[in-house]
């Protein structure tokens, strides 16, 4: 699905959106903030794990490089998000059916009760990540996804004809095996993948950076215990590229 990216204007309330168009249909792409800012999300229900420590070394160089600029850090396991409902789902619905893809309006889907009682969840994940242009998720893969609490912070941020471009994301990861190119478990990597599509599918953003930290059940289980090394290498690499990468955000 081709995507132009639209215009967007300065004013003196900050950016006002334009409307492109999408196969179509009316959508907004959404301008990147005046300033550099950071959208940092942990998913691990571990409160010590790799996935975190990998975003930790990323965002800690983003905010050196950016002392100035907003960072905030939301922890989807110690603070879980709560599922969608079916007054979410009408949120959508009203939407859609009245071509509704400026964010600046969404708040006019919720028209009853429980719309609102469901906006009002809505709203504030949606400004955090609306105020970022940078979005750093850490997640570990569970049984070869994600977490369910990144999932339904996916679920209540999502809208359709909604696109983030040109907004950049940035996913640190640790996974028990090895999923890379190649590899004997490639086909089983629904973490990578869904991310991917679902970032360029239904946010318009296509050039999602993943940083993989892998093997790490080499460290508890005997049948990999002869791969130590290699998780031990990957885990190095891992930080130095979310280390590097993060100067370039």
């Amino acid at each position: 699905m081709a995507v132009t990216l639209a215009h967007a204007e300065e004013t003196g309330q900050g950016v006002r959106l334009l409307p492109t168009v999408l196969s179509g249909q009316s959508v907004h792409l959404l301008k990147e903030p005046p300033v550099p800012s950071l959208l940092h999300l942990t998913a691990s229900a571990r409160r010590d794990s790799f996935s975190r420590r990998v975003g930790d070394v990323f965002a800690t160089a983003w905010r050196e490089a950016h002392p100035d600029d907003p960072y905030v850090l939301r922890d989807l396991a110690a603070d879980p998000v709560p599922h969608i409902t079916e007054a979410w789902t009408e949120l959508c619905d009203n939407a859609l059916r009245d071509q509704i893809s400026d964010p600046a309006r969404l708040h006019e889907t919720a028209r009853t009760p429980a719309q609102r009682e469901a906006w009002a969840i809505v709203r504030p994940l949606l400004d955090e990540l609306l105020a970022a242009d940078v979005v750093l998720i850490a997640t570990p893969m569970y049984n070869y996804s994600v977490p369910s609490a990144l999932k339904a912070w996916l679920d209540q941020v999502t809208f359709p004809r909604v696109s983030l471009a040109p907004r950049r994301f940035v996913v640190a990861s640790a996974r028990g095996g090895a999923y890379g190119p190649g590899t004997p478990k490639e086909p089983f990597d629904h973490q990578e993948r869904y991310l991917r599509d679902f970032f360029q599918g239904h946010f318009g953003v296509a050039d999602t950076v993943f940083v993989h930290a892998e093997l790490v059940n080499a460290r508890l289980d005997p049948a990999l215990a002869a791969l130590r090394p290699e998780h031990d290498a990957s885990l190095a690499a891992a930080l130095d590229t979310a280390r590097t990468l993060a100067k370039d955000y």
